[in-house]
């Protein structure tokens, strides 16, 4: 546009415009400086060839003034149009600088879309992580029934896990008893055989025997027993009966065919129960579970066979959830045993005053046929179990090296202090029920089933 303005300059300024004379404008690279030239060519208004060199006239000063003014023109018309194209170049820049900084706080704003979806995802992967933690290593096993240690039902994470008292610092024992001493069991008193089996008193408690870990936050506390007295198929002496006992809802029991089922985690059912379980004091007795009732001081019997409630009894005047639990706590306030003569409850009231009482319970109703109240604190103890008629007591639940240190005989209705070294292996013994009819102690110790080889010795009556 610009070069054709400048030819109209030319024809203006030498007057070549309405004569029928052409004028042009060429534009080309000097052959000596390289520099661009601008060369303007028109025909003379009045000359039919050129004079001679240095000749001049009138003619060349009109042509030179015109050609004067070309120049000015020329070099005024190209200043405007460089100052355009700066001001152009200008907002070429601004707009590309602009352009520059939207494209950086577009980066900025993906980048913390970025930081943000990453720090969401470490939070879902710690929550995973948490998860797997707890939950038991997968090895491919043919199809099996739902238990604590492959359900993911029963894995951590739920926050209903039943509330435990348990610390970890020792109650000091009590004083030895007085009440008795001249009467406690002596080596002098008891003459031990190896073949002995009938009822006697405990002289001695073998290291434990591991049989099987539980694998999940459920299995940090429960109870698990052999019924010493089985009425028949389909449920034997070699049954094993499995209750986890953390949960807001403990309400299933689990029955392994023998031993080696539990070992390998196949339960042969998995029963439910209708109420649920407080704690571990439960045990199995002639083909029926008994238990204390969640958040309350009743008793049931469950008939395992028929799978449904034989008897439901109230304990008088008991302690429950948390009133007279052992010293380790969770809510061990009723303990359910049974021995050679029976089922039993061992428990506290507010009249006996923390002070241990034992029950005997008829096994069919749930009748309370007889009380002994003790002189020994229940909560001074971890845990207890009965022997013969004798209720024998623990130290502690978590020192791996402790004593059974008391002694109720209930036909003499006196205590007397011993002490027979107790092993907790794995230093959380939170379970322990005596079977007479293999004459072992079973016990729940921090996640680990274990049981312990128990010696009894004849003894002359006491009077």
């Amino acid at each position: 546009m610009w070069f054709r303005l400048a030819v109209g300059l030319c024809c203006l300024v030498l007057g070549c415009q309405g004569q029928g004379r052409t004028a042009s404008l060429r534009r080309a690279n000097d052959d000596f400086t390289g520099r661009c030239q601008y060369t303007f060519t028109v025909d003379s208004p009045a000359e039919s060839s050129c004079p001679q060199a240095g000749a001049g006239g009138p003619e060349d000063e009109g042509v030179r003034t015109r050609l004067t003014l070309l120049e000015a023109l020329v070099s005024r018309l190209m200043g405007e149009r460089g100052g355009v194209a700066g001001e152009a170049g200008l907002r070429t820049a601004e707009e590309e600088e602009e352009e520059k900084v939207s494209q950086l706080q577009q980066d900025k704003e993906h980048l913390s879309r970025q930081v943000q979806d990453l720090q969401r995802r470490l939070e879902e992967l710690t929550v995973e992580t948490e998860q797997l933690r707890q939950r038991p290593c997968h090895q491919p096993q043919p199809p099996r029934l739902s238990t604590p240690d492959n359900d993911p039902a029963f894995q951590l994470g739920s926050g209903a896990f039943q509330e435990m008292k348990a610390e970890l610092s020792e109650v000091p024992a009590p004083p030895q008893i007085q009440q008795g001493q001249n009467q406690a069991i002596t080596s002098t008193k008891a003459q031990t055989t190896s073949s002995f089996t009938g009822c006697g008193v405990l002289v001695s408690v073998k290291p434990p025997v591991t049989h099987r870990k539980a694998d999940s936050i459920t299995g940090k506390y429960g109870a698990w027993f052999q019924d010493p007295e089985p009425l028949g198929p389909p449920y034997g002496p070699k049954t094993v009966w499995r209750i986890d006992a953390v949960g807001k809802e403990v309400k299933q029991l689990f029955a392994y065919e023998d031993m080696e089922q539990l070992i390998r985690g196949f339960p042969m059912k998995v029963l439910p129960l209708p109420d649920a379980v407080e704690s571990t004091g439960a045990t199995v007795y002639r083909g029926s579970l008994y238990y204390q009732r969640r958040l309350s001081r009743t008793l049931i019997r469950y008939d395992v066979a028929t799978e449904s409630v034989a008897a439901r009894m109230d304990l008088p005047h008991a302690g429950f959830h948390g009133q007279h639990p052992y010293s380790w706590g969770g809510y061990t306030d009723i303990d359910l045993a049974v021995d050679e003569r029976g089922l039993w409850a061992i428990y506290s009231t507010s009249k006996a005053k923390g002070a241990i009482v034992i029950a005997k319970l008829d096994p069919e109703s749930l009748e309370v046929t007889k009380t002994w109240e003790t002189n020994i604190r229940k909560n001074t103890v971890a845990n207890g179990f009965m022997v013969c008629g004798r209720l024998y007591t623990v130290a502690s639940y978590s020192l791996p090296n402790t004593t059974i240190s008391y002694m109720f005989d209930t036909d003499t209705n006196q205590s007397s202090a011993i002490s027979i070294p107790f092993n907790n292996r794995y230093h959380y013994n939170s379970m322990i029920d005596y079977n007479p009819g293999n004459k072992k102690l079973y016990a729940w110790d921090n996640y680990h089933m274990v049981t312990y080889d128990v010696k009894l010795a004849q003894s002359d009556s006491i009077p």
